[in-house]
């Protein structure tokens, strides 16, 4: 007889308690409660209910990830709830089903009550009508309201091609508009903080980005001014909005109001290749959604992972993407020997340089801005040739929300890989008195400009070879003898693995500009001049061996990791 394993001993979770409601006339078993914006059980609602049944409720206030405020009333739908006799006991129908009351207003019997989706929870026999002609009346008329005093500038918009005003409108609004009166006039072109431009004539009065500044950012720095038709969103009065999640408010701006002096008139979304990619500025991992046009990047914006950072990403790493595309960018593969070369005669004369280094003489210092995969290389390359090895520490400010102190985005990928068992940067001393005493006569650096830690350019004038890859110019690589240019992570395939250990992979938005190769290619081929050829001929191939070789990744696929990552073993 087998003993029982722990998870046959663990007991199932308890039922989830559902209520039966009818969507359309389609029954329906929908969860009784349901996370809210904080992750805290609530009351299922009907706009929640719609949606589970495969049917859209459309709304402009409402967010899932955001305090519900229910004020544009977009979504209001026509609803009926069982009838209940004298005795407070259902009616029934001669067939013996309830009797369902269609909710009406109390003053024109005749005229539906709809309710706020988004804000109505259900209840036991409900029935929700969000394709009844009713609830298609109250939608025209409340896009009627809202485009009394939008102005007609869709052409020249910001938001056009991303604007739920303009959806609507087609899926939902009237062909005709009955307005013949003057429309209000408010502010254009509000300078509303350093990147955030406002136009308070296009805002329907949302309040997302109130809330979201509030609740989620803690900044309670916008809110609303004037009354009436004038209502305007604003900031506080004498102060900017400047905080570093501003721009998650332009996302969550449903029209044009609120736009990024960034990417503004910059280019037509519908134009846009969009690539799935993670922010590399700290080691949170945010996933993004990478814009590019003609091989150019224009935006980074955040692609919801609940795991990691949810619909947000801060201002700093959205905005970190221009240094790709310097004009000093490194593009050409060098060799002092030869004053440049092509990648075959240059990796040839670094595999003979690692070739006939003595055991003990060659070090290697390696970025935590590499992927898994290229770090998995430089490990084997760090056997091969004897070499010690280590890596970088950036530690800078982190907050409440989303930025990590840690300001590398691989650090777990250098311990994981074996670059760095202990504290990265431990061996530095190490390696810059091995160069000292002569013990050193090779060093290979990958990623890092090492005169700012601790490697200065006297110590580095005493080496034989100084073997350099980068993306961007520094000192170390003016001092290189062979320089190998590599890509920004937004230019090739690769993983890294976050601080809190989720595996995530991205994908190649750009591509790299003159010679520069990601740096996994190269060192493949490096290998093999080596005499240690890999298994692999592609990036998969490569990511696979990796996980077979390493015990925090073991059984893990390239294709099992999906567009969310997976969680692994720190």
């Amino acid at each position: 007889m087998s003993t029982p394993t722990t998870a046959e001993l663990k007991p199932a979770p308890p039922p989830v308690e559902t209520i039966r409601i009818k969507v359309d006339g389609r029954e329906l078993d929908v969860p009784k409660t349901m996370p809210d914006w904080q992750g805290k059980p609530q009351p299922t609602t009907m706009l929640q209910a719609c949606a589970m049944a495969g049917l859209e409720v459309p709304h402009y206030c409402y967010h899932p990830k955001l305090p519900i405020a229910g004020n544009c009333r977009m979504c209001l739908i026509e609803f009926g709830t069982p009838m209940m006799g004298p005795d407070r006991k259902p009616v029934l129908n001669e067939d013996g089903s309830p009797k369902i009351a269609r909710s009406v207003l109390p003053y024109e019997p005749d005229a539906a009550r709809g309710a706020i989706a988004c804000a109505t929870p259900i209840s036991p026999g409900m029935e929700l009508y969000p394709s009844s002609a009713a609830t298609k009346q109250m939608r025209e008329a409340v896009l009627e309201s809202l485009l009394i005093n939008h102005p007609l500038d869709c052409p020249i918009c910001d938001q056009a091609g991303e604007c739920k005003l303009q959806e609507y409108s087609v899926e939902h609004g009237q062909a005709t508009s009955r307005f013949v009166e003057t429309k209000v006039h408010k502010p254009k072109q509000v300078d509303l903080g350093p990147r955030i431009m406002l136009d308070d004539e296009r805002c329907v009065l949302c309040t997302r980005c109130i809330r979201f500044t509030r609740d989620v950012a803690g900044d309670d720095a916008l809110g609303i001014v004037n009354r009436g038709s004038y209502n305007s969103i604003a900031a506080y009065p004498g102060r900017q909005f400047d905080n570093n999640y501003s721009l998650n408010t332009v996302d969550l701006c449903p029209v044009g109001a609120l736009t990024s002096k960034d990417f503004r008139f910059q280019m037509r979304v519908w134009f846009l290749k969009e690539t799935k990619s993670l922010c590399a500025t700290c080691g949170t991992g945010c996933n993004i959604t990478a814009g590019a046009r003609e091989e150019k990047l224009l935006r980074f914006e955040p692609r919801q992972n609940d795991a990691v950072n949810g619909p947000w990403m801060c201002d700093h790493g959205r905005l970190n993407y221009k240094w790709v595309q310097r004009e000093d960018r490194l593009s050409t593969v060098i060799s002092t020997r030869t004053g440049s070369g092509t990648w075959t005669g240059v990796l040839a004369e670094v595999a003979e340089v690692l070739r006939n280094a003595p055991k003990g003489s060659v070090a290697m210092v390696l970025s935590a801005r590499q992927t898994n995969e290229e770090l998995y290389l430089l490990n084997k390359l760090a056997v091969l040739c004897g070499a010690i090895t280590d890596s970088i520490a950036r530690e800078g400010q982190g907050d409440a929300l989303l930025v990590s102190p840690d300001k590398n985005p691989n650090s777990n990928g250098v311990r994981l890989t074996g670059v760095a068992y202990t504290e990265m940067g431990i061996q530095i001393p190490k390696i810059a008195a091995g160069i000292r005493n002569g013990q050193i006569k090779t060093l290979v650096v990958f990623g890092e400009d090492v005169t700012r830690h601790g490697l200065e350019g006297d110590v580095l004038s005493r080496l034989d070879h100084l073997i350099v890859s980068d993306v961007l110019p520094n000192e170390t690589t003016q001092r290189a003898h062979f320089l190998l240019p590599g890509c920004a992570h937004i230019e090739k395939r690769g993983t890294f693995v976050n601080v809190k250990g989720r595996l995530q992979k991205f994908m190649k938005a750009v591509e790299p500009k003159g010679d520069a190769r990601p740096e996994w290619e190269f060192l493949g081929e490096l290998l093999q001049l080596l005499g240690r050829p890999e298994n692999f001929k592609s990036l998969e191939g490569l990511f696979n061996q990796m996980a077979k070789d390493t015990p925090a990744f073991a059984g893990l696929e390239w294709s099992r990791i999906g567009d969310l990552g997976v969680n692994v073993k720190l």
